[in-house]
């Protein structure tokens, strides 16, 4: 007998539904059946397809596995419908978890649905409120404003707290790391995060390392590192930088906690830089098409793009995004945070603040406990 069901369909939801899974078998006897990563295999979870099978990159690569895809997505429905858990957890994923959420209830699956991590319907896609509102009995957010765009209607949302504050907070620090990579100790240290993407990587790289160049004009001693995301960019960075000092995944913290100023392409890695109080120029380079698609067709008008401006309401890093971006904007904006420190670090503990001290995958797993 099945009690519980998982859904992990990449590698952040896996490494975000490891703990919750963790923390719910501390707390009950679930019997639990899923799709699963690594971490959530060492849990025991399995399931009617893994993790691995929902991995596809790129548009043209998503066309050509659709028919895989689809196989992949009746089976899983089929399993849960046959299995009939208490609950489904689905996590992240949107593209693929919304609509599975939407077929089972279709096919009369009156258990609960769980949904971990909201879609972005603060930016765009607000259409699915409504359905997520209808399908779901419980959402759980990692930003607080989040709940606000549900507010309008009867769904359940619970703020659990981002998972990443204690996971910086457990960091301790390399007492090699200088060493390691040729690093003088009281050298200042510039870091660029160009992304994990290869399109990522490919537009804003070359950009942060002109600029890189134009600020160690300016700033005497200063030294400059690349952040390697994942060890297939490698090669990528290396010919794109190859005078640049790379820094491995695993010390990714290290850096960040020894960077004085940041240059990092916008996402997840510029939360990270707030929680460790780096201040951070962010920069997205976009064509002209993908502009088009922002403004024209998903209608995104954001007055910030950059998360740790969205949590503050206010501009704690500057952003280049766009047609605004250049080198030499951005060490324009670079210079001046390098002026304006303490001013960045105050807003960064703002942030910080601002998500408050959850236990995250404890949170989980009891507001699940709760809606079972």
């Amino acid at each position: 007998m099945t009690d519980f069901y998982v859904i992990a369909g990449e590698p952040s939801a896996d490494k975000l539904g490891a703990p919750i899974i963790q923390a719910l078998l501390k707390k009950s006897c679930l019997q639990i059946a899923g799709v699963a990563g690594p971490r959530l295999r060492e849990l025991g979870v399995k399931g009617a397809a893994c993790m691995e099978d929902l991995q596809v990159m790129g548009f043209s690569a998503v066309v050509a596995s659709l028919p895989r895809l689809i196989k992949i997505f009746y089976r899983i429905r089929n399993e849960i419908l046959r299995l009939n858990p208490k609950a489904v957890l689905l996590i992240d994923y949107p593209g693929f978890n919304l609509r599975l959420e939407r077929s089972l209830r279709k096919c009369g699956y009156r258990g609960k649905l769980i949904h971990a991590v909201a879609p972005t319907v603060w930016a765009w896609g607000k259409g699915r409120i409504p359905m997520m509102a209808k399908n779901l009995d419980l959402l759980l957010t990692l930003f607080p404003f989040e709940k606000e765009c549900f507010a309008d209607t009867p769904l359940a949302v619970s703020y659990i707290g981002h998972p990443l504050t204690s996971q910086i907070e457990r960091h301790i620090p390399s007492p090699i790391f200088h060493e390691t990579y040729g690093f003088k100790p009281k050298d200042p240290l510039l870091a660029l995060f160009p992304g994990s993407r290869k399109s990522a990587i490919e537009r804003n790289l070359p950009l942060q390392i002109k600029a890189a160049r134009l600020l160690q004009e300016r700033i005497p001693n200063l030294a400059v590192a690349v952040s390697l995301s994942h060890p297939e960019r490698r090669a990528l960075i290396r010919l794109l930088a190859p005078e640049v000092p790379l820094i491995e995944p695993f010390h990714t913290y290290d850096l960040m906690r020894s960077t004085r100023l940041a240059l990092a392409t916008s996402g997840t890695i510029t939360l990270e830089l707030a929680l460790f109080g780096v201040p951070t120029a962010v920069n997205y380079s976009l064509g002209s098409f993908d502009c088009f698609l922002a403004q024209k067709v998903f209608r995104i008008n954001l007055p910030y793009y950059c998360i740790v401006n969205i949590l503050a309401k206010r501009e704690i890093f500057p952003e280049l995004i766009g047609p605004n971006l250049s080198a030499w904007a951005l060490a324009e904006k670079a210079e001046m945070l390098w002026d304006s420190r303490e001013k960045c670090i105050e807003g960064c503990e703002d942030v910080r603040l601002l998500l408050g001290d959850f236990d995250a995958a404890g949170c989980a797993a009891e507001e699940i406990l709760a809606c079972l």
